[in-house]
């Protein structure tokens, strides 16, 4: 059987599938040109991340296709229930991401906290001259020690990062729309560890409570953000979203911050990817990544392993 790693996958998943005599063909295809190439080599299982859409037309159009893999968690650019209607399979890898977003999550916290994200941008171009200068302007940070973290979303990597946050010393607090509450594990080097009971709350008392606001929910037809909760968050509250694009209103957070109500932000995702704005872009309370929750060799190791797992059981 053929399977097209459009996105790539990671050498443990090619080793995996092939010792199962499955061929792997890592060739990157254009959006435009998938349909003739699928066809062509008659390929039976497509596998991708946000960069490939499999669309309806697509999946019509490819009748040798038996499998949809997703090298990630979100299927935002799959029409998964009509492709699992058509009776194909359409599987991810949910656990394999939960870790490298959530320590994303706090990377940019700290960067935040102690203006990492400005002083990287100053010391290179004016360290030498204006040091002391720089020294005070940077020396008013946070820590995030004792501060409360309110985490939208309870799902296996808002959980990820209730155990970094408990381990941090912070107080976490949660909402979701199904998860009432949750045992979080805090796991120790030694084998030791320690279960805390999360119990989930409403929304509007987490705006209220929380110091730093961090998003985890799937794609929503309308914001989970904007001027309205905004409104309700604490005065210098902190918001981060390694989540989705279009979930956090980008003209309010931008308004929020030069107003003074958010002090900062810190985006991984945006509603105009791969395009972010400007207005984003260059503001220097913002603290910026390219989509990387997932980036991590530890990561895609996961999914390549987990996918083949799947692919083996389902199409062998």
């Amino acid at each position: 059987m053929k399977i097209l790693a459009n996105d790539g996958i990671s050498q443990s998943g090619i080793d995996a599938l092939g010792k199962r005599g499955f061929e792997i063909i890592t060739t990157k295809v254009a959006q435009n040109q998938l349909e003739n190439y699928i066809n062509e080599h008659t390929i039976d299982a497509i596998l991708v991340k946000n960069a490939t859409q499999v669309r309806q037309e697509l999946i019509d159009a490819c009748p040798s296709i038996k499998l949809i893999g997703v090298l990630g968690v979100g299927m935002d650019n799959i029409d998964a229930e009509y492709a699992e209607d058509q009776g194909l399979y359409v599987i991810n890898a949910p656990e394999a991401s939960a870790s490298s977003v959530a320590e994303l999550v706090f990377a940019h916290l700290f960067g935040l906290a102690r203006f990492l994200h400005a002083s990287n941008r100053e010391m290179p171009l004016e360290g030498d001259s204006r040091f002391k200068e720089l020294k005070k302007a940077y020396s008013q940070g946070i820590e995030l020690k004792g501060k409360t973290i309110g985490i939208i979303g309870f799902g296996r990597i808002g959980q990820a990062v209730a155990k970094i946050g408990l381990g941090l010393g912070m107080n976490v607090i949660a909402t979701d729309d199904i998860i009432t509450n949750a045992p979080i594990s805090v796991d120790f080097f030694n084998g030791q560890k320690v279960t805390i009971n999360i119990d989930t709350i409403p929304k509007d008392e987490l705006l209220k409570e929380a110091d730093f606001i961090t998003l985890h929910v799937s794609a929503q037809e309308d914001y989970v953000i904007s001027k309205k909760e905004i409104e309700k968050m604490k005065d210098g509250v902190g918001i981060i979203n390694t989540a989705r694009g279009g979930i956090l209103h980008e003209v309010d957070l931008v308004m929020a911050i030069e107003s003074g109500k958010v002090q900062f932000a810190g985006l991984d995702v945006f509603e105009t990817e791969p395009k972010p704005a400007v207005q984003l872009l260059m503001n220097p309370e913002i603290s910026l990544t390219p989509n990387i929750g997932a980036g991590t060799k530890e990561t895609q190791d996961r999914i390549g392993t987990e996918l083949a797992k799947q692919i083996i059981k389902l199409l062998s």
